[in-house]
């Protein structure tokens, strides 16, 4: 089995939204929120912490998100922003999610700050004998900066332990995002030079393209995709969402890793719940993976960004998909495909831990 780094998962947003407890199995999870309004509203968990243990689920990108008023209406309204005040309070009370669960639970999770981490963290899962149970890191991604008030913040949130931004959900004041499409704004422009004075990598998910492919040009920092998929593969998709062979290419350029969203309706044009999970499989994903490697021309720019549990739960994944365990599935279908084993190593984890290894702060 291989090590596998998930570059997104929206863990605090779920515990802050639904009261959801990840140290728990998947089945007791689901045991417990079986016929509830949380099941109605985002699906059946992917997540528990002995599935991280049995998929070998060595490194999890953990978000701070948080959506817009106008984009939740419903009983969850409390835990969305009208401005950036209330997202600055909501995302920093993920942060805090975050310490308490490593405060409680130290054995199981803990928190990638440095280099020097990242390979502390990564040499408890090299002992093969060791029949103890490691933890999961992570490393803190905002998905949506309307949290940071100025630029002048970066220093607070960086010293709070995030390391990864992406300026976009929907729209934002800083550019044109996911439904809201649009280029940088000044303030987005600036937002950008600030990050990369801190070495905060940039995350292009959810930016639209004129404000993504502005942002390849002008960031001087390190960059990712940490959950797109390429939209050559879903033909009149309609949305803005998923990323063209141009801004792959960008990102490859600027030795960027893409994450590959398992979201069903990001694997397949049109597919909606009422479908099923039957229609769409794992191959969907590898098709996913292969196209940009294809673009890339070797296997060392594409990863996995699960997005589990963002929004969508169990009956919208692809078919052989159980829970996060089941990621493990996708190294023989890579196998099928040609790829070696070097190569799907890199594809399920080391091409997130080696960009890490390069970005992150040695101290």
């Amino acid at each position: 089995m291989h090590l596998i780094v998930d570059a997104h998962e929206d863990l605090a947003h779920n515990i802050q939204s639904f009261g959801r407890d990840y140290t728990r199995p998947v089945a007791e999870t689901r045991r417990i929120e079986h016929g509830s309004a949380v099941v109605e509203h985002t699906g059946n968990t992917l997540f528990g912490f002995p599935e991280y243990q049995q998929g070998k689920i060595t490194l999890i990108f953990a978000t701070l998100f948080a959506s817009p008023r106008r984009y939740q209406n419903d009983a969850w309204v409390k835990f969305s922003y009208n401005n950036t005040d209330e997202a600055h309070r909501l995302y920093r009370n993920q942060i805090d999610i975050y310490r308490r669960l490593i405060e409680e639970h130290p054995d199981k999770f803990d928190i990638i700050r440095t280099a020097p981490d990242l390979s502390l963290h990564l040499s408890k899962w090299q002992d093969t004998e060791d029949k103890h149970p490691r933890p999961t890191g992570m490393v803190l991604l905002m998905e949506g900066a309307e949290g940071i008030r100025s630029p002048e913040e970066l220093e607070e949130w960086w010293d709070l332990g995030l390391r990864i931004i992406g300026p976009a959900w929907v729209g934002t004041r800083y550019c044109g995002g996911w439904h809201e499409p649009g280029p940088l704004t000044n303030e987005g422009r600036e937002l950008l030079v600030a990050m990369a004075e801190y070495n905060f990598i940039l995350d292009i998910s959810h930016m639209d393209e004129e404000a993504a492919l502005e942002a390849l040009d002008i960031y001087k920092g390190a960059l990712i995709a940490s959950h797109s998929n390429a939209a050559a593969l879903l033909p009149n998709s309609g949305t803005n969402r998923h990323l063209s062979d141009r801004m792959i290419r960008g990102i490859i350029e600027r030795d960027g890793v893409i994450g590959i969203a398992l979201f069903n309706a990001f694997l397949q044009t049109g597919w909606k719940k009422s479908d099923g999970r039957e229609p769409i499989t794992l191959a969907h994903v590898i098709a996913q993976i292969d196209h940009v490697c294809q673009l890339a021309g070797d296997a060392y720019h594409a990863g996995i960004g699960s997005d589990f549990d963002g929004g969508f739960g169990l009956e919208s994944v692809p078919r052989g998909i159980d829970t996060i365990a089941d990621l493990q599935k996708l190294a023989p279908l890579l196998a099928e495909q040609g790829y070696t084993e070097s190569d799907i190593a890199a594809i399920l984890g080391k091409n997130f831990i080696n960009h890490l290894n390069k970005n992150l702060p040695s101290l």
